[in-house]
């Protein structure tokens, strides 16, 4: 995309070289209009469509995590809900909470 981009922006800074100013400035104002409608359709359609599936998100053979009063530990996938298709948590082995306060998750969790 980028280079036809390029050879577009070459073609026009040529052509407007070349051709009379009067007749460079109608098609420069008519491309200028054209692009300017284009983005304001992408934008729209984006807005739209919503946020779109992502894929997969995974976790695996994370390990130890420990959490200690008031402390929290995590081995897994955790948080803002997302717009992956699917999230997985795979081999999460062990997870450890002592004292007052003390939280761990495993897997996933989702705020």
């Amino acid at each position: 995309m980028l280079v036809v981009t390029c050879a577009l922006v070459a073609t026009l800074g040529v052509s407007f070289a070349i051709i009379q100013w009067d007749v460079a400035n109608k098609i420069a104002t008519t491309i200028s209009a054209l692009g300017a409608v284009a983005a304001v359709g992408v934008a729209v359609r984006a807005a739209l469509s919503g946020p779109q599936a992502s894929g997969v998100v995974c976790a695996s053979d994370t390990g130890r995590a420990a959490a200690e009063s008031g402390g929290g530990a995590i081995t897994g996938i955790s948080g803002k809900v997302t717009t992956a298709s699917s999230l997985r948590a795979a081999n999460i082995v062990h997870a450890e909470a002592s004292g007052a306060g003390a939280a761990i998750t495993t897997g996933v969790y989702l705020d």
